[in-house]
């Protein structure tokens, strides 16, 4: 597919640049040039400017700046009668949302995985976590001396590797799915840690709070389209992926062709599916958000009417596509509740 690029040229894109980046008015006023020889923002004298992106190829970025140190909740308490759980040593960084959404971070004392599995949403308290490594040294093992490790079934050779070191001694192993229904994997985890009870409450929490923000927003009347851009792909999505499902959960209304499970490229034929009433993109990595850049810049994206109403929204692809769980879903419950009736005009 080939698209005609609405180009501009320099002094206007810093001027876009300068208005869509948070820094400090000070350093905004010093930005005298396109972009230093490294790409980076700098002040005349040459220091970074640390900002956070509010805008990607003319669409408002949805929580820019978010505080991830606030995404896992209060700590729960085990269930009556069961003993609490203190020392946890997980293999799999996807089990890792449903014991943020119980509180229960600084029972974690290791995962076996490298450093920087994590994902970031998780906030500070989880991405601390110990990495132990793919294959873990005994040594690694007592040090976190668990007493309980949650594994996945994709990450069973993991847990075969712990379990050679000799150093697990009488800790307890639960094996927990954590792709599918995130609700029943929540659950799971939950009952591993001895917090079915607590489990339970938090889910009628958030589907309470999911069905009050899908009337206060009259979400039925919102028509959302969700559209992924990868490295070589626009990908115009179903009600499948995490994020959808949230959707769906408020009430929001899918465009008719993405009322199916089935993610579609964007091709020729049906590029114009990806159209709605409100466009939520999103981007798979660097390439994705150069391909992203490319196409919502081209005449045949900005001929579409959500782009033509500035009704076009970027959220985080980590969040809405690649995690599942309690916390997350939070995330982007209040993505929807602060952008739904949101434009990227102005």
């Amino acid at each position: 597919m080939s698209f005609k690029l609405t180009r501009f040229p320099c002094p206007n894109f810093s001027l876009r640049r300068a208005a869509t980046l948070t820094a400090t008015a000070a350093l905004a006023v010093g930005l005298s040039s396109c972009a230093s020889d490294d790409g980076l923002l700098r002040t005349p004298d040459g220091s970074i400017i640390s900002t956070t992106v509010t805008r990607i190829a003319e669409v408002n970025v949805v929580n820019p700046g978010r505080d991830y140190s606030k995404t896992c909740l209060a700590p729960t308490a085990p269930d009556a009668g069961k003993a609490d759980v203190t020392r946890i040593v997980v293999t799999d960084p996807a089990l890792l949302d449903a014991l943020c959404a119980l509180g229960m971070g600084p029972q974690v004392k290791g995962i076996t995985a490298n450093p920087g599995s994590v994902p970031e949403y998780l906030g500070p308290q989880l991405t601390a976590i110990p990495a132990l490594g793919d294959a873990p040294s005994a040594e690694a093992v007592k040090d976190a001396a668990p007493e309980l490790v949650i594994a996945s079934p994709a990450t069973a050779n993991k847990l075969a590797a712990l379990t050679d070191t000799g150093a697990l001694g009488r800790a307890r192993t639960v094996t927990v799915e954590p792709a599918g229904d995130w609700q029943e994997s929540f659950r799971n985890v939950a009952g591993a840690v001895n917090r079915t009870s607590a489990a339970n409450d938090r889910l009628a929490d958030f589907d309470k709070e999911a069905a009050r923000i899908g009337q206060v927003l009259d979400a039925p009347h919102s028509e959302v389209s969700l559209v992924r851009f990868t490295g070589d792909a626009e990908l115009i999505e179903g009600t499948s992926s995490f994020g959808a499902q949230i959707l769906a959960q408020i009430g929001v209304t899918r465009p008719t062709a993405q009322r199916t499970p089935e993610t579609v490229p964007a091709t020729d034929t049906n590029f114009t599916d990806a159209d709605a009433d409100l466009i939520y993109v999103s981007y798979d990595g660097d390439a994705g958000l150069a391909r992203g850049k490319e196409v919502q810049m081209s005449d045949r994206w900005l001929d579409m009417g959500a782009p033509t109403w500035t009704r076009v929204l970027s959220v985080n692809d980590t969040i809405w596509y690649r995690s599942s769980g309690l916390a997350a879903a939070w995330l982007v419950l209040n993505d929807v509740k602060d952008s739904l009736n949101s434009s990227s005009g102005g």
